[in-house]
């Protein structure tokens, strides 16, 4: 065997060994064994990538004897291999960090025995080579992660119901896939990604065009795209927290690597409605989920609705490169589609750094309330600093990994903007008006999140009596921080990697789209260059040099002291500051049609006389369009269908047998 097929093999047996390890151990033993055979997995998949990508070569495994009929087929190529390397850029810390945040009441056997297949199974899924072997995978994602998100189920109603929520949302994810593939698969001469290549540019524009749509929901709900993402505010919050970091950084992204796999490498592009669709899901996505993250005052619940908002970023990018490759602009869109790219794997290591400082904040405090929040980054000063370069990074600031790929996304869109193309000349206006906004939103809410959460004073006890996090969970975090600065600064060092998964996908790829002069990138064909580089190292050197330069012309000595946040006043307490709620009000008003935020005025009078006020209570509540105006009504239909349906199976057989008559004759007048 190859050392690819080694290093893949190990990750799976080191999984397994994992669950074993689980199910037969107790104490502290389980969660150290588990989160180390968990970490040398994921490393071992993360090596594997990298040897793929590095032009080794892909991994091809057979395995006949596993599946019945069509056997198991792993082909883990440079497209597959960059989601793997994301995959493991975030599931080696978190599964460092699950060793110290799993003592906090979650060593339980089901949900140590359940990680390492997760792990697995997000390793493989990148690598399937065949129809059943992907959707093998893919259930095998889906059960793991459901009984994951359930783990405090006995504990919490929101956790079960974000359970129920998770999985049906799975459910319609798994039969939209079928339902594509297996049309697909119907039409070609085999099940296996061959095959279907071969056949995928032959098939009538209809079934190619079913094929599309329906992959785009199916991946798409498990991307959390909108309007399919109703699932993801509610299960990432409830689930552990390394889960969430896992689901959030990595799971996430193989909805996008569906997206790309069956649309423009199976199938081989398509017209350009295809990419118009994609990008304005995409478009949709990023507003509505910063403007949700915005608003949010529960910290897990922000994060999550700004998954849905990155990933909707990486659709503009991949709907902007269908566009282009439609157009006749390959090298465009080789420029959006490394834009894509590169930011799936920035994606992974930021919000799998916020996810872990959030459960980090979580297990010292008790608490995911911004609004009770507060003060922490003295008391915490490693989450601390690890959440803001992670928020540093999210609102793409120099010299963090967000900065680079979003410059590059914007770059895309903005040189597509002088075009003969009618589409073009429509699209890519909106497209770059919505980047921009949903930047500056990011910024806003990323701004308040830690402001709120980590500076100022603690506005509760168990806030104030917060400690910082035990070394494991610290090392976790300090890792994936170390990776967002090394993205940030070093991107040019991924581009080899980034060309070798592009070019899998020729319908998108074209020349040498973006390349490097030493520490520069050049977008091929397109003036403007940018040295991340230089910029880190300009920006961290001013830094460094402020106080040296105050010390040197005296003004360090005559400090004055005062009080955080005091604007001048001689007292300051926790009522006087922002909370989030009122940090983000301003915003929520400019957004209100958008948002409808519900208010409710509830005043208590005293006992003696109503025109007494003892306390007056105002609470302003955002919900979510989609589940309230469309998703709940849907529900409330399918349980008046199952309540009327019950007289159908009322215990009579002859009632039955009739069923079966009428069922036959049925058949039998189709087949005709």
């Amino acid at each position: 065997m190859s050392a690819g097929t080694w290093g893949l093999a190990f990750a799976a047996a080191a999984g397994g060994i994992g669950t074993i390890a689980a199910l037969v151990t107790v104490g502290p033993t389980r969660r150290w064994l588990v989160g180390i055979l968990s970490g040398l997995s994921a490393a071992a998949g993360g090596a594997t990538a990298i040897l793929v990508l590095v032009g080794h070569g892909p991994v091809t495994v057979h395995l006949p004897q596993i599946l019945p009929l069509a056997g198991v087929e792993l082909n883990l190529d440079a497209l597959g291999a960059v989601f793997v390397l994301a995959v493991a850029i975030v599931a080696l810390p978190a599964s460092i960090y699950g060793i110290g945040y799993t003592a906090h009441g979650l060593n339980r056997r089901s949900v140590q025995a359940m990680y390492p297949l997760f792990i697995v199974s997000l390793l493989l899924v990148p690598a399937a080579a065949s129809v059943s072997t992907l959707l093998l995978l893919w259930e095998a994602m889906a059960l793991t992660s459901l009984v994951l998100v359930a783990a405090e189920h006995r504990d919490r109603s929101e956790v079960r119901e974000a359970a129920w929520w998770y999985g049906s949302m799975s459910h319609l994810s798994m039969i939209a896939i079928l339902m594509a593939l297996v049309v697909f698969a119907g039409h070609a001469p085999g099940e296996t990604f061959e095959a279907l290549r071969m056949s995928g540019r032959h098939l009538s524009s209809s079934t190619r065009s079913f094929v599309f749509v329906l992959s785009l929901v199916g991946f798409g709900t498990k991307a959390g795209v909108v309007p399919l993402h109703v699932w993801l505010p509610r299960a990432h919050p409830e689930a552990p927290s390394h889960v969430s970091a896992l689901m959030s950084g990595a799971m996430v992204n193989l909805g996008i690597y569906g997206v790309l796999r069956v649309t423009w490498d199976l199938l081989g592009g398509g017209p350009i409605w295809w990419g118009i669709t994609v990008l304005f899901v995409g478009v949709t996505s990023a507003l509505f989920g910063i403007l949700h993250a915005l608003v949010a005052r529960d910290l897990k619940r922000l994060l999550a609705y700004s998954t849905s908002e990155n990933m909707g970023l990486i659709l503009v990018a991949v709907g902007a490169a269908g566009i282009y490759s439609s157009s006749g602009n390959p090298m465009l869109a080789g420029v959006a589609i490394t834009a894509a790219l590169l930011h799936i794997v920035n994606h992974a290591a930021f919000k799998g750094l916020l996810f872990l400082g959030a459960g980090s904040v979580v297990a010292a405090t008790g608490t995911r309330d911004l609004d009770r929040m507060g003060g922490l980054l003295a008391r915490m000063p490693v989450t601390g600093a690890a959440f803001a370069v992670g928020s540093l990074a999210i609102m793409a600031l120099p010299p963090f990994n967000g900065f680079v790929s979003e410059w590059l996304l914007l770059k895309s869109l903005v040189q597509g903007l002088p075009a003969s193309s009618v589409a073009i000349s429509v699209t890519m206006p909106i497209a770059v008006g919505a980047v921009a906004l949903t930047g500056g939103l990011a910024a806003a809410a990323f701004a308040k999140a830690f402001g709120t959460g980590f500076l100022a004073r603690p506005r509760s006890p168990q806030v104030e009596a917060a400690a910082e996090v035990g070394g494991t969970m610290q090392t976790g975090m300090v890792s994936l921080a170390v990776a967002c600065l090394g993205l940030g600064l070093a991107p040019f060092a991924l581009l080899d990697v980034l060309r070798r998964a592009g070019a899998a996908l020729p319908s998108l790829w074209g020349g040498e789209p973006v390349r490097s002069v030493g520490v520069t990138l050049h977008t091929g064909g397109l003036t403007g260059s940018l040295s991340p580089l230089f910029i880190g190292g300009g920006l961290i050197l001013l830094v460094v040099l402020i106080p040296v330069v105050l010390r040197l012309l005296g003004v360090a000595g005559r400090r004055r002291v005062a009080e955080n946040w005091g604007s001048g006043r001689s007292l300051q307490t926790a009522r006087m500051e922002y909370t989030a709620t009122s940090f983000a009000e301003p915003l929520q008003r400019v957004f209100d049609d958008v948002l409808r935020p519900e208010f409710d005025l509830a005043v208590t009078h005293t006992a003696e006389s109503r025109y007494y006020v003892e306390a007056v209570r105002y609470r302003v509540g955002i919900v979510d369009g989609f589940e309230t105006h469309v998703y709940r009504p849907l529900i409330r239909v399918a349980k008046r269908w199952g309540e009327m349906s019950r007289w159908v199976q009322n215990g009579s057989i002859h009632r039955y047998l009739a069923y079966l008559f009428v069922a036959l004759l049925i058949v039998l007048l189709v087949s005709q």
